[in-house]
């Protein structure tokens, strides 16, 4: 049996950097320092210092230098061979990456999170598609058990989402949405009587956690651990969608903190939504990865915002000043 063959790394000493490489193409192919320092904008005294310095890491003569002439070595012309397709096949792979960048035209996955979000999206998707008519825009619903993986996976592009997100590789946008927080509670249950609740409510029944890759941060943020005057509030069972916790809720089994557009959309049998009293509304914004910033991404992002800033201020013109 033969014995295995031996895998070759290359030493980290001999890997090229940016500059030589350019040097030693642009030298091997106008065979002059003074006009590869021109085409290179640097002096030609560096071109001579980082030639001198690749032999060395190559171990022997690149170029036959003369006060009349510069010639590539044997040894220079196969490195030239080997390098200068590799090299410009490096260049088209990056053109062509940032021309696909700076393109705005073709398909764009956005993800959304909760019947409020859907709304917003297909409101913002509509406006969009009237400036990009050659875009695609697909849209995907996420679930809270799985909130930012489609984004991880490339499934989506851009994802409007339940806020906080703190995440190193995302990028959180501005507030696009905000929903009036409610407490889905059984039919039966003493509160289910009520006009409101309070923050300290929570502490009164099991509150629902959510199951899956679900970051505590914002478990926190959707139903506290403690309630705002110090009560503990006590964790009940993982329900991973929405359809699965208000299920629960009909069941019995505990009390969850919902948006105002669950309550239009799906009341299921047993259940009773009642508003906070006290509670900020959730917060929705714009989240896609941190390595993700296409032109699309950019251009859905700014049609978002602008329709987000339009709804604001319709908003605060149709409320009336009572002591006006």
């Amino acid at each position: 049996m033969p014995p295995p063959r031996a895998v070759l790394t290359p030493d980290v000493s001999t890997m090229l950097e940016r500059l030589e490489l350019e040097c030693f193409l642009t030298l091997a192919e106008e065979l002059h320092f003074g006009r590869t320092a021109e085409r290179l904008h640097v002096t030609r005294a560096r071109v001579s210092q980082v030639i001198r310095a690749l032999e060395r890491r190559i171990g022997a003569p690149l170029f036959e230098r003369t006060s009349r002439s510069v010639r590539l070595t044997l040894l220079g012309r196969r490195l030239h061979a080997e390098l200068e397709p590799a090299y410009h096949r490096i260049l088209r792979g990056v053109a062509s990456a940032q021309a696909e960048a700076r393109k705005v035209e073709g398909v764009l996955s956005v993800g959304y999170l909760g019947t409020a979000a859907g709304e917003f999206v297909m409101d913002v998707i509509r406006a969009f598609t009237r400036g990009h008519p050659r875009t695609d825009v697909r849209i995907h619903e996420t679930q809270i058990k799985d909130m930012v993986g489609p984004l991880r996976t490339g499934q989506v592009d851009l994802l409007v989402t339940q806020l906080p997100v703190r995440e190193p590789d995302l990028v959180c946008g501005p507030v696009v949405l905000r929903v009036p927080r409610m407490l889905a509670v059984p039919a039966n249950h003493p509160l289910a009587r009520r006009d409101a609740v309070s923050l300290e409510d929570l502490a009164r029944d099991q509150v629902f956690a959510c199951s899956g890759d679900v970051p505590e941060y914002w478990q926190e943020h959707l139903a506290p651990s403690r309630t705002p005057g110090g009560q503990p509030v006590r964790r009940g069972r993982m329900a991973g969608t929405l359809q699965e916790t208000l299920t629960l809720v009909g069941a019995g089994h505990g009390i969850s903190p919902v948006g105002a557009d669950v309550c239009r959309s799906y009341t299921p049998r047993g259940v009773v939504y009642v508003p906070f009293a006290d509670a900020e509304p959730f917060e929705y914004g714009l989240v896609w990865r941190a390595t993700g910033a296409t032109a699309r991404v950019r251009a859905f992002a700014e049609v978002a915002v602008e329709l987000a800033e339009r709804a604001d201020a319709a908003s605060a013109a149709s409320t009336v000043d009572p002591d006006r």
